[in-house]
């Protein structure tokens, strides 16, 4: 069975990509992660603060003035003197993890600014990253901000990132737009040769006990699946940049899932945190097995089958699918209690 794809411009071996995560912090987990079969590895995300913190240190080195140092580290809050040199060890990490595998390793740079800490993008390239994933984390606390300014922020950020170096970058961006797919063409056209769908915002919980906002972290489940699903299944005939799957991946009936509507590659951390790097190789004889069962010899026999096709009205398809599932929610949950 044919489990090779193109991601990036990459040839990968197979679909499945370890995305970011605490799997791929250490060279041994990247090696465990390539050696259970996955196509590609992104690397741990390196944050725009941890950036900016480094840039103010070497600053600061540079005059030689531990007060300017001190200084120029307060601009970032919430950064501490543990975190200096974090920027060094990440490219050393990446130079070590692309020379253990022999498989692509894509190195993550999560941002939601303009400014300088987009040209580490030509370090990461120098250290040996195939290609670079883009996150732009950023919700926008600034009430009177608008959507408009919101997306063309996003689109500054991509185009400063692809300028900066020679790498595909692959922008993993939020479903929490007025128009995901327009923005979606919009950042193809400022440079980014994929697409991640979708990044996960961590919102934070209540405690009601001790009456406070609590940070909160959970891993994904397989109900989120079905967001990206349908982007990308909107967006898989109207784009040749590459769509990557992200989120709601826990078995390998999933991966066909994505398949099915135009994914190119489909990215989990959530089931690999749960089960071990390992559970990769489970996954992808899962793919394997349906395959045959189902007569495809290669992932280009069926991939993109269930993708919107070029000529439907996707308005008037998306809103028909909404109406077609709340009458089959009526039907199966009205008589309940009748």
């Amino acid at each position: 069975m044919d489990l090779h794809t193109d991601y990036l411009g990459l040839a990968l071996r197979s679909p499945l990509v370890a995305s970011a995560g605490p799997l791929s912090t250490g060279v041994d987990g990247v090696r465990e992660l390539a050696g259970a079969g996955v196509g590609a590895v992104v690397l741990y995300s390196l944050f725009e603060e941890q950036v900016r913190a480094e840039q103010a240190r070497d600053a600061a080195l540079e005059e030689q003035h531990d007060e300017s140092f001190a200084e120029a580290l307060s601009y970032f809050p919430g950064v501490d003197d543990t975190e200096r040199g974090v920027a060094d060890a990440y490219l050393r990490h990446l130079e070590a993890s692309a020379s253990a595998v022999d498989v692509p390793v894509i190195a993550s740079l999560n941002g939601a600014s303009m400014g300088g800490w987009t040209a580490i993008a030509r370090q990461l390239a120098d250290a040996g990253a195939a290609a670079l994933e883009l996150n732009i984390y950023f919700v926008p606390g600034d009430l009177t901000m608008s959507g408009e300014a919101v997306e063309q922020r996003h689109v500054d950020i991509v185009s400063a990132v692809c300028e900066s170096v020679r790498l595909p970058v692959a922008v993993k961006l939020s479903p929490y737009f007025s128009s995901p797919g327009n923005l979606a063409l919009r950042l193809v056209e400022a440079g980014a040769s994929g697409l991640v769908l979708f990044n996960r915002f961590l919102q934070p919980e209540v405690d009601v006990e001790v009456m406070a906002v609590r940070p909160s972290v959970a891993l994904s489940s397989r109900f989120e699946g079905r967001l990206p699903r349908t982007w990308i299944a909107a967006l898989s005939r109207h784009t040749d940049a590459s769509l990557a799957a992200s989120s709601g991946v826990e078995e390998a009936s999933d991966l066909v899932r994505y398949l099915l509507v135009g994914a190119d590659v489909v990215m989990s951390t959530s089931a690999l945190v749960r089960h071990g790097a390992g559970y990769a190789a489970v996954l992808l004889e899962g793919l394997a097995e349906w395959m045959s069962r189902r007569g495809f010899h290669s992932l280009d026999d069926f991939r993109g089958l269930l993708a919107v096709p070029t000529d439907a009205d996707g308005t008037s398809q998306a809103r028909a699918g909404y109406v077609a599932a709340l009458e089959n929610a009526r039907r199966t949950y009205g008589s309940l209690h009748r």
